[in-house]
């Protein structure tokens, strides 16, 4: 069996030897090369030969082609959406806040620069519609405001994002947002109208036990495309709102009622410039709180209610038609005090006293019928 010292001997000097040591020599100079033979007591141990530019390295950490790792990070993603947010002004940036701290990406996009408000909440800002339908967000909510809305929509460059986009909106009228997006929108994309019964005042500190109303106008029947809107509307479920599903038609009759009306009497109150004294009952401390919370929001806002909500001219109707009826209930107390300061005696012994008459009651809501006549208590 060859040796392997006559090779060494044909090194020049130590520094041959010295790089042959250390491994550093070509291919070709151990071509000729043999191994010297395994020792006695290892002969029958096979030797793992490893390639000398291999190299190891201890891991402590979860690497991302671990399976762990993989599934984890699957499932992160799975409970979260790309969502673009247009008209990114107070509401929009309400929305943000909640929407970065559960894990979705927010991109947004408005008219007014908004870019260092963007980047302090962990939102990508893009001045240009184009540049941020270009990254193709998964979802498009629309917080413009309700006379807005149209020009924005139209805006938009539709034919720059997929297909199968959803269309989420939260204006305070659902009726004219569903017509609008029906109208506009082809028919490939799904469309979702919301109206978060809340804002930035009343959910500063929670979503919790707050109204969210929602309508399922239009929702591609794939699988991917229903569990991405539960996916969106997960998100205000697990704030803790009250999910509440209706129609348009539906929410619009309701939101007439409380919403419009709570606006309309804080816009009158605020108009009477009150005051708080020293000695505020609970009440007037309602009313000072109803004043603040409504005079917050923008007049194109209650205009925008009164305007787009074809049920808000029957409740400020109605709201007028019971201020005249209160007005007449207590002028006809007053007169028939008077007349018994006058004539009370004499009348009562003739029987001509009546009791005044009460407040009349209102016919009911949505049947667009007035105050029966009411005779003149004078007479």
């Amino acid at each position: 069996m060859l040796s392997i010292s006559p090779t060494i001997s044909k090194f020049s000097n130590l520094s041959d030897l010295h790089h042959l040591n250390r491994g550093r020599y070509s291919r070709h100079s151990l071509s000729h090369l043999v191994p010297p033979p395994p020792s006695t007591h290892i002969r029958n141990t096979k030797t793992l030969r490893l390639r000398h530019n291999f190299r190891i390295s201890a891991i402590d950490a979860a690497q991302p082609f671990d399976y762990e790792s993989k599934i984890s990070d699957h499932i992160a993603k799975s409970k979260t959406l790309k969502i673009a947010i247009v008209g990114f002004g107070n509401f929009g940036q309400f929305l943000a806040k909640t929407l970065v701290r559960q894990g979705h990406t927010v991109l947004a996009h408005s008219r007014t620069d908004y870019s260092a408000i963007a980047a302090e909440i962990g939102v990508s800002f893009y001045s240009n519609a184009d540049d941020i339908c270009e990254e193709h967000p998964e979802v498009i909510l629309l917080c413009t405001s309700i006379l807005s809305t149209d020009k924005v929509l139209r805006s938009l460059p539709l034919q720059r994002l997929k297909r199968s986009t959803l269309f989420v909106d939260v204006l305070s009228v659902k009726e004219f947002a569903k017509d609008l997006f029906l109208q506009i929108l082809p028919l490939d994309f799904d469309i979702l109208c919301t109206h978060p019964m809340f804002g930035p005042e009343s959910g500063k500190n929670s979503w919790k036990d707050l109204p969210f109303v929602y309508d399922k106008v239009r929702i591609g029947r794939d699988e991917s495309r229903v569990s991405r809107c539960e996916k969106f509307l997960d998100s205000f479920a697990r704030e803790g709102c009250i999910m509440k599903e209706m129609t348009c038609a539906e929410h619009d009759q309701h939101a007439a009622e409380s919403q419009f009306i709570t606006h309309t009497v804080g816009r009158i109150l605020e108009k009477l410039d009150l005051d708080s004294t020293p000695i505020n009952t609970k009440g007037y401390e309602r009313l000072l709180d109803l004043v603040e919370n409504t005079s917050s929001d923008s007049f194109e806002l209650y205009y925008g209610l009164f305007m787009y909500n074809k049920n808000a001219m029957e409740q400020l109707e109605r709201l007028d038609l019971a201020f005249e009826s209160l007005k007449k209930e207590l002028f006809g107390h007053l007169h028939e005090v008077l007349r018994k300061q006058l004539f009370g005696t004499k009348e009562r012994s003739l029987g001509l006293l009546q009791e005044p008459r009460a407040l009349s009651k209102l016919p009911p809501n949505g049947n667009g019928s007035s105050l029966p006549p009411q005779s003149d208590s004078s007479n």
